[in-house]
């Protein structure tokens, strides 16, 4: 497996950006399987066309997805390159979680069971409030 350089500030901020979005992360989704046309990608979708073409232009910018022409049609195609810079970055924080969700595991391990817990103080009767009757 290639080792994969550090993402730059920009690449992040660029890569986060396009999956922020639903529709974009859902053209992803269909690029993941096999190229695609822009006319195949924008079918299925509740936005306009050139509302694809906006979101493919994203993709595009964060080098998420490239574009090549065949004859007059767009071809897509994943480039999971970028992606790849993400999850290392992202890498580095699951391993802050793993070691926080050891600590809670062990935490949570070392309570008492509920048949083990000590029984509840027994509860002492709440003052009632009695009225004083006059006497005249």
């Amino acid at each position: 497996m290639a080792c994969t350089p550090p993402a730059t500030a920009a690449t992040l901020d660029a890569v986060f950006f396009a999956l922020s979005d639903r529709t974009r992360r859902d053209l992803l989704e269909r690029l993941r399987g096999a190229e695609e046309t822009a006319g195949a990608l924008a079918r299925g979708f509740a936005v306009t066309r050139p509302a694809v073409s906006r979101h493919l232009r994203i993709l595009r910018e964060a080098e998420l997805v490239v574009e090549r022409r065949r004859g007059r049609e767009r071809v897509y195609t994943l480039s999971p390159a970028r992606l790849e810079a993400a999850t290392a970055w992202l890498d580095a924080y699951r391993v802050f979680w793993t070691a926080r969700l050891r600590d809670l595991r062990d935490l949570v391990e070392s309570l008492p069971d509920d048949d083990d817990a000590a029984p509840a103080p027994a509860r002492t009767p709440a003052p009632t409030s009695r009225t004083k009757r006059r006497t005249r």
